[in-house]
């Protein structure tokens, strides 16, 4: 019997939507990741991207538990010399809080081509609405 190995022809893609209303910033981005591979399907190839498209609404009503809120800070570099930025999760929460969810599930995924193939088929978003109902998306309940 040989083993079956998925490539980019076969692969059957789905939309799932998540509400992210009260998960864990870090849960929610670790399963959302699983998706995003395709490791929850019986044929998930490492080296193929298998995965399914997911929209997650409510992206401002993610948990940070303990004091992430104050004490974890989300850093970046502008290119520039000294351009190093940090902003505290607290206000990223409240302002970006679709970057948080996003960078978050990016950071789970492989660093390479294939990852960045992967993130391309998330959709985030900070309230319940979404554009994306001619894909006819199910409902996905993680926790």
């Amino acid at each position: 019997m040989k083993t079956y190995m998925a490539n980019a022809q076969t692969v059957e893609r789905k939309w799932y939507v998540v509400d992210a209303t009260g998960i864990p910033l870090g849960r929610l981005a670790s399963k959302v990741a699983s998706i995003l591979r395709g490791k929850n399907k019986p044929d998930y190839t490492p080296n193929v991207d298998t995965g399914d498209f997911v929209i997650v609404i409510n992206s401002d009503k993610t948990l940070l538990t303990g004091k992430k809120l104050e004490d974890k800070y989300y850093r970046y570099h502008t290119g520039y010399i000294g351009g190093l930025k940090e902003i505290s999760y607290g206000k990223l929460m409240s302002e970006r809080s679709d970057l948080a969810v996003y960078e978050a599930v990016k950071g789970m995924l492989p660093k390479n081509s294939l990852g960045r193939q992967m993130i391309k088929k998330l959709r985030v978003y900070k309230g319940a609405e979404h554009n994306h109902a001619a894909q006819k998306p199910e409902a996905l309940k993680l926790f």
